[in-house]
């Protein structure tokens, strides 16, 4: 008879799965399905002592169940999802069993105590709490002897219904606002009597940010530490709340999401503590910073903690309502005997002690960039209020200056870059999309096709005199900003011109310029650019296993050769070559006083050896890199990465040396790993993995 029950119910599934197929002919979902999952029964029993229990079950992925009823029944009933079932109990206590189906037939099993008495339910205890990190929710949890199920009146008015549980379940309720509510529950068993027990409860509103935490600005690798910050690679395997007992003083933690943006969110903050993934050394770092809101909490103290010598903290005042940005120094810490060399814990102190709730993002330690080399590199307005603006003189927003708003609907703006090459040269590089105006054909302005000639096609020059903090532009068309705006005036009232002259001064180690122009007699437009920081800028180096280089009859094969662990070992000096890219467009090969030379470079057999002219680093060159395609572009006699033969005409020394190499790149691993790709004459394509030091 088992075998027959179980056979229906696999009948059951199958017809279920045949239902679908009708609907959907893909049934590719099958193959990846699990068993159910939550498997759990709701009870509903009468009051009226004839023991009637209405037993519904569920469970995630399921779509029937088999209801063993625990007593002396044999047979279980099978149920689709959403069906109940109705059965009559003598009083005692009884295991109900529970087998969930999937759509595959793939099971999962579950049990449930239920009790069946015509008593009613007596030492009924009820907890009544707010939740810790959902604002405005209640939990409730009831047990009583003999109960089996209860139904919770949360009192809000308009609110009839109850939420019913089974007993020894939290059931829980969302109110629309805070205040002091009537909290009735009613427990019940298989008998006609209740046992009611009522409350007057306070329900407390969670206070929390509307807004995410203020974005963080783009930054090398070598320039920060992140311990918790979205915009940042963050140190893999740190625990946000490990165990030393804080619970016990009340506290407690949860990874808090604001459309989308996660934060942390300490509750009830006596204190809590933060276990790095690894020991930290920010001996070379500047700043600590940390962002903190508040509703309710007066002060934090930040202690880095060192594993040789110990903690020191730093107290700040917060401000409730608002995110509260710090940039600690470090030597507020050093200055107190700290080293920042072995650093592996944060703990953070609320005040008052357990009295509120703190929000921290944008953990992590920084130090300014290194100066840039005046203003060759890439720029970009910046994505703030503010950035662009006009007013009766330079730095001015009296008559308009761009909100947030403005950057979120002119992003195809935003993202143009203006870039001056180390040659002299510039470009706006304005990726198939610009703002445009109605002067440009545009009416209402918006987003559209860049219009000649401000549209990039024409070739320009730059001339910058840092003495008299002017730039200028040579060739039509060329501009910062706004491409109406020039010195005679704007656009359509006067001609375009040849060149455009603005005033500038650099800040920031020569990360940020501000720009400004007088176009036409008292009139003042102000730009803000930032220096764009390319993911291909750092130190690259070949990476030290087998496979980083090879050759085949297409991009990413190494049919025709592979380089192998060993062969990896003997080229210790190659393995060592470091590829430059730096913030101002330049590149250089440093190769020290060894690389691996090949035949064709008068070494026989190959070998480390010192380097070969033009391909020993000693002359200049540029990059440019263009994310939208995927090539990389070395300019400069002799400038090469992975092997110096490999050129886009074909191999040294078959081949003139070139003066620019373009390659095909592809940036995995967080920007962290480049592998490359260039087909070296028809049909022959060298690949290499480098990784980012």
């Amino acid at each position: 008879m088992k075998n027959i029950k179980y056979i229906a119910s696999i009948c059951l599934i199958a017809l279920l799965v045949f239902a679908c197929s009708n609907d959907d002919d893909n049934a590719d979902f099958v193959n990846s399905a699990v068993a159910p999952s939550n498997v759990s029964a709701a009870f509903n029993v009468t009051q009226d002592n004839t023991g009637l229990v209405t037993i519904t079950p569920t469970g995630q992925g399921a779509v029937a169940f088999d209801v063993h009823f625990g007593d002396t029944t044999e047979e279980p009933t099978t149920l689709t999802a959403g069906e109940s079932v109705e059965h009559i109990y003598a009083e005692g206590t009884y295991n109900v069993q529970l087998v969930a189906y999937g759509i595959t037939g793939l099971e999962a099993e579950a049990s449930q105590s239920l009790v069946v008495s015509f008593n009613p339910p007596e030492n009924l205890m009820v907890t009544i709490e707010n939740d810790l990190a959902v604002s405005k929710q209640v939990n409730v949890t009831a047990t009583a002897d003999f109960g089996i199920t209860y139904d919770v009146y949360f009192g809000e008015p308009g609110v009839t219904d109850p939420v019913s549980g089974n007993m020894g379940e939290t059931v829980s309720y969302v109110y629309q606002e805070a205040g002091t509510y009537t909290i009735t529950v009613v427990a019940m068993s298989a008998a006609i009597e209740t046992t009611t027990y009522t409350e007057e409860f306070t329900v407390t509103e969670i206070l929390q940010p509307i807004n995410p935490a203020p974005a963080q600005p783009s930054r090398y690798e070598s320039d920060y530490i992140s311990i918790f910050a979205g915009a940042y690679t963050n140190i893999a395997g740190t625990d946000y709340n490990p165990d030393w007992g804080q619970s016990g003083q009340g506290s407690s933690y949860a990874m808090f999401n604001l459309n989308g943006d996660e934060m942390l969110q300490y509750i009830n903050l006596s204190y809590q503590g933060i276990q790095f993934g690894e020991t930290v050394d920010a001996s070379q770092m500047e700043y600590l910073h940390i962002d903190v809101w508040t509703a309710d909490v007066d002060q934090i103290q930040i202690f880095p903690i060192s594993l040789g010598t110990g903690e020191q903290q730093v107290t700040q005042d917060l401000t409730p309502d608002q995110w509260n940005s710090f940039d600690i120094p470090l030597s507020a810490f050093t200055d107190q005997g700290l080293s920042m060399a072995d650093l592996h814990q944060f703990k953070f102190v609320g005040e008052p002690w357990a009295g509120g709730t703190v929000f921290i993002d944008n953990l992590y330690f920084w130090k300014a960039p290194a100066a840039a080399s005046g203003i060759e590199g890439i720029w970009q307005l910046a994505p703030e209020a503010g950035a662009l603006m006009v007013g009766p003189n330079p730095g001015s927003g009296d008559w308009w200056s761009n909100d947030a708003q403005v950057v979120a609907d002119r992003a195809c703006f935003f993202d143009d870059k203006y870039v001056f090459s180390l040659g002299g040269t510039f470009n706006n590089v304005l990726d198939g999309e610009t703002w445009i105006e109605p002067w440009q054909g545009m009416d209402p302005e918006a987003c559209g096709a860049p219009v000649a000639p401000h549209d990039g096609s024409n070739p320009a020059t730059f001339t910058y005199n840092e003495g008299d903090g002017t730039l200028t532009l040579n060739g039509t068309g060329a501009y910062l900003g706004l491409p109406k705006a020039n010195n005679d005036g704007e656009l359509p009232n006067v001609a375009v011109p040849s060149s455009v002259t603005y005033d500038i001064t650099l800040l920031d180690n020569n990360n940020t310029m501000i720009v400004s122009i007088e176009a036409g007699s008292g009139v003042f437009w102000t730009y803000k650019l930032v220096r764009y920081i390319s993911p291909i800028v750092g130190s690259w180096q070949m990476a030290p296993e087998a496979g980083s280089l090879m050759v085949g009859p297409t991009a990413g094969s190494g049919d025709w050769w592979s380089i192998d662990a060993q062969a990896v070992s003997d080229r210790a000096c190659y393995y060592d070559d470091v590829y430059l890219f730096t913030s101002d467009g330049s590149f250089s090969n440093i190769l020290g006083d060894e690389t691996w030379v090949e035949g064709w470079q008068g070494a026989d057999p190959e070998g480390c050896a010192a380097p070969v002219a033009p391909h020993d680093g000693s002359n200049s060159a540029s990059f440019d890199y263009d994310e939208a395609t995927g090539t990389l572009t070395l300019n400069g006699s002799g400038a090469y990465l992975g092997l110096p033969k490999a050129n886009n005409d074909g191999e040294l020394p078959n081949v003139a040396v070139p003066s620019a190499i373009t390659y095909n790149v592809t940036l995995t691993d967080n920007d962290m790993t480049m592998t490359v790709s260039i087909e070296a004459g028809s049909g022959v394509f060298w690949t290499y993995k480098l990784i980012k030091q």
